[in-house]
């Protein structure tokens, strides 16, 4: 199926400032678009882009005194199916981990590793390694947490939604994702925004 993906986001500034817009698609999809992405800003300003570490399409500019539209539109295909359940998908030890994955065992500012790492193994710390325990993981998450846009908060944290239990998708994927960390188990995670696609939310 083909989905029509964009953004328009209206911000105000005081004063001219330098951004980073982290807007598009990552370069691991880039076989599937098949209308390639129009930006643009009004006013017009001068814009660049370059790939940061992990592989994002990054926009940088110098955002004006007053507001600031930035617009994108494009188009990707996908096959509409599920993501592949794999139960044998097994845990490495930390010394077998790639290099390139010890990054993500690392706490961050939303992920505090050092905060809820007794909590994960009292919780999780039995359940055999694997794709088990991660599935594990995920359903506590998803009934632990109730979904609540009204909620939203741009500073929580895993620990603050752990305690609070409520929250939206990226508090949602903060948790599991520190959870995993805390566990040894590599994890990040992508977000994105379907706020009109018209399907209705789900209690």
């Amino acid at each position: 199926m083909l989905i029509r993906y964009g953004y328009e986001i209206t911000l105000n500034f005081q004063q001219p400032t330098a951004l980073v817009c982290l807007l598009s698609v990552h370069e691991d999809c880039a076989a599937d678009i098949r209308v390639p992405e129009t930006t643009f800003t009004a006013p017009d300003v001068p814009t660049s882009t370059y790939r940061d570490l992990f592989g994002n399409r990054c926009r940088r500019l110098v955002a004006p005194a007053g507001d600031l539209t930035i617009w994108g539109d494009a188009t990707i295909e996908d096959d509409g199916k599920p993501d592949n359940v794999l139960p044998a998908a097994q845990e490495l030890p930390v010394s077998e981990l790639p290099d390139d994955c010890l990054a993500y065992l690392m706490g961050s500012r939303y992920c505090e590793t050092d905060r809820l790492s007794q909590s994960a193994w009292d919780m999780f710390g039995a359940v055999t390694p694997g794709w088990g325990r991660v599935q594990a993981i995920c359903d506590f998450v998803h009934h632990h947490i109730r979904f609540d846009y009204m909620k939203a908060r741009s500073t929580r944290t895993a620990f603050e939604v752990f305690h609070e239990r409520v929250g939206v998708c990226r508090d949602f994927a903060h948790l599991a994702v520190t959870l995993c960390r805390c566990l040894n188990i590599p994890a990040r995670y992508i977000n994105g925004h379907l706020g009109d696609i018209g399907v209705p939310v789900v209690d």
